[in-house]
């Protein structure tokens, strides 16, 4: 399940750095606010599967 959630975890910031460059071009500061929030929450799940990684034999 590891792999879903990396996979997961690339899709979020994906779509969180497409918001942000939306928002960029049309001036949209909420659009801006979510791809950055979509953006962190990708990179935090990141870490945590890796941290999970870490721990693994």
């Amino acid at each position: 399940m590891a792999a879903s959630e990396k996979a997961r975890a690339k899709a979020e910031q994906a779509v969180g750095k497409a918001a942000q460059a939306a928002g960029r071009a049309t001036g949209n500061d909420k659009l801006i606010a979510k791809g950055r929030a979509a953006q962190a929450a990708g990179e935090a799940r990141q870490a945590k599967e890796s941290v999970k990684d870490t721990g693994r034999p």
